[in-house]
């Protein structure tokens, strides 16, 4: 599985980062672990899944993580995160 994580301010790309994750284990699992590593390449918090988040990344493969997930303040707009490449069966 292969994850893109994009900071977003006023329509634009600020930065972005890539992780994947080529273990055994559940979708879950190697999706927060893909999110701990975007968060680390870019020196950020792991932010808080919120039940919207859950609903849209579990529907569409991606979601958005806005000052609301953050404990801290954020210098952009949202953190755009989603699927690149899901595992095959």
């Amino acid at each position: 599985m292969k994850l893109w994580a994009r900071e977003m301010k006023d329509g634009h790309v600020i930065r972005d980062a890539v992780a994947e994750d080529v273990t055994d284990d559940t979708r879950t699992h190697k999706v927060l672990r893909c999110l701990q590593e975007v968060c680390h390449e870019l020196d950020l918090a792991v932010p808080i899944w919120l039940s919207q988040n859950e609903k849209d990344f579990r529907q569409r493969g991606r979601c958005r993580f806005t000052q609301d997930s953050f404990v801290e303040e954020i210098p952009f707009d949202f953190l755009d995160f989603r699927v690149l490449k899901e595992d095959e069966p």
